[in-house]
């Protein structure tokens, strides 16, 4: 398992833009896939964007495709998620979470260790 400490959360406008980052603190980053949830009140868990270990592949939420990039920098042991014409229903805490395998999923269980998460909040 890895460490992992996300940052970046803050409200901003809808239309706006904002940018969550999250370093991992642990061996061999490039082996871990990493992805980002949400959890909105009272919902469950989603997911939003994977990456692979290499950096590349990656998929998205239909809900974010297009607006949202996940990138990762292998150097720095870091995961970015730069979203763009941001939306109130994008509200929600946000988490960082690493795979112990190169290899991507959506699903949540896949993942082994996550970040306490970010609190974004989008006003109309």
């Amino acid at each position: 398992q890895v460490q992992l400490v996300e940052s970046g959360g803050g409200l901003v406008q809808a239309g706006g833009s904002l940018r969550l980052s999250c370093v991992a603190y642990g061996r061999t980053f490039s082996s871990y896939a990493m992805g980002w949830f949400r959890q909105a009140p009272g919902k469950e868990r989603e997911f939003v964007a994977g990456i692979s270990g290499s950096g590349g592949l990656t998929f998205y939420a239909d809900s974010v495709k297009g607006r949202f990039t996940i990138s990762r920098d292998n150097a720095k042991n870091t995961v970015n998620l730069q979203m763009n014409s941001l939306k109130p229903e994008d509200t929600a805490v946000y988490f960082c979470a690493a795979r112990s395998t190169p290899a991507l999923t959506r699903r949540s269980s896949g993942y082994d260790s996550w970040g306490q998460g970010t609190q974004l909040t989008v006003s109309s």
